[in-house]
């Protein structure tokens, strides 16, 4: 996997200097470079030579004069640039496991690499750390990592992740504290494995580690009608059980969905912090209701508009909020129409798994202008759903207008919209 450039920015040093998308940067300054780590680290200096292999096969090399911190503007097609390295757990919770085939081929990669963790924010479970790369992360002082911790408890943890190498989880992170590596630690919650008592372990655990964990996510263990392991899911006691642990803890934030299970009110911003882990539905809802309270929203509609929200079950009391609000607006008729999952099966209740013969089943008996999905749904950069089928699929389906709104987290895409039609 080499450096291939992807994309050129506009603008950019590597536009005047000519190079295009499918060049491939074979060293800087004479050394090769493993990933955009080494990239990036290479590229902080005033002066560069660069040698480039060509589409065409050519070798060029080109020496330039730049301020020290001053981007290239080269987007690669890839992070690293030898291979990703993969997962070697079988982790009875795996949802890459647990998926049917059929689907987009990106879906069933595991990776475990992090370097991936440091540049985009991926999880890892650390038990492929070798030697070099502990050498190499406290050489470069990366971090932080998102940290794949689960429990502490090194027989529970080798039985979770059904790898020998994961017992070591508690020393490498103790590793981390010696060497200020920081991290974001993640843990999975599945009943009668981690919970309760174990639960209450691990994070006491991960409080001995002090500041150098810069937060814990719990989240429920997701279960699909394809999983083959006997797990059960996270009921209300679950939820309450470990919204009452969690509190006792600093930096320690449950996802949203322990919140919906236990019937509490999402809490204020303040209990996320920096809402360090997103992506894992921590604070989403929160953020979500937020923003929407802090746009400009017109009084009145020039003609009728009847508009769907297509929310997932986990986000649907949020969007009724909102929808509530929104039809105070004198020519706006707002739905919320959450998505059940067949395909999944019904324990499945976020957008991001949402496939589309659900989501036309939903929506296309719906007596609606518009239906409003989130970017989540799709492929980044992509119009396609999980099964391979695309938007515009859809919309012959059932003959409806959609708007898919990129930032999930946001309502400003849609305030904007309507503020249009004022």
């Amino acid at each position: 996997m080499p450096a291939i450039v992807s994309e050129v920015l506009q603008g950019s040093i590597a536009q005047e200097l000519e190079i295009q998308s499918g060049d491939e940067i074979l060293s800087i300054d004479d050394m090769k470079m493993q990933d955009m780590i080494d990239y990036n680290f290479m590229c902080k200096s005033d002066f560069l030579t660069i040698e480039i292999k060509k589409t065409d096969g050519e070798i060029e090399v080109i020496e330039l004069e730049k301020d020290y911190d001053e981007d290239l503007g080269i987007v690669f097609e890839s992070a690293v640039f030898d291979h990703v390295k993969p997962c070697l757990n079988h982790c009875i919770f795996c949802f890459v496991d647990q998926q049917p085939k059929g689907l987009r081929e990106t879906l069933y990669i595991k990776d475990d690499d992090y370097r991936l963790s440091y540049l985009q924010g991926t999880y890892i479970t650390l038990t492929n750390l070798k030697d070099e790369d502990k050498e190499r992360i406290k050489r470069m002082q990366l971090g932080p990592f998102y940290v794949s911790v689960h429990t502490t408890n090194p027989d529970l943890r080798v039985k979770m992740l059904r790898n020998p190498n994961a017992g070591k989880a508690l020393e490498n992170l103790k590793w981390f504290r010696k060497n200020k590596i920081p991290f974001h630690a993640q843990i999975v919650l599945c009943p009668g494995y981690n919970d309760g008592a174990e639960l209450e372990r691990t994070l006491s655990d991960l409080a001995e580690l002090k500041n150098t964990v810069l937060s814990v996510a719990i989240v429920p263990v997701g279960i699909t009608q394809f999983r083959e392991e006997n797990l059960r899911q996270v009921d209300k006691q679950c939820a309450i059980e470990t919204l009452d642990i969690a509190s006792k803890y600093k930096r320690v934030c449950c996802s949203d969905e322990f919140f919906i299970l236990a019937e509490r009110e999402i809490p204020p911003a303040k209990y996320y912090g920096n809402f360090c882990q997103l992506d894992d539905g921590v604070g989403a809802l929160r953020m979500l209701e937020d923003d929407f309270k802090a746009q400009e929203l017109p009084k009145a509609l020039k003609e009728p508009l009847k508009m769907s929200f297509a929310a997932s079950y986990a986000a649907k009391n949020t969007f009724e909020k909102i929808a509530k609000e929104l039809n105070k607006i004198k020519n706006l008729t707002v739905t919320v129409d959450p998505v059940k999952s067949l395909y999944w099966g019904q324990d499945i209740t976020v957008a991001g798994l949402i496939t589309t013969d659900d989501l036309i089943r939903t929506v296309k008996d719906l007596d609606v202008d518009i239906v409003v999905i989130p970017s989540v749904m799709l492929r980044p950069y992509s119009e396609d759903f999980l099964d391979g089928k695309t938007l515009t699929y859809v919309k012959e389906q059932t003959g409806k207008d959609f708007q898919v709104v990129k930032d999930i987290y946001s309502f400003k895409e849609t305030a904007d919209y309507l503020l249009g039609l004022k």
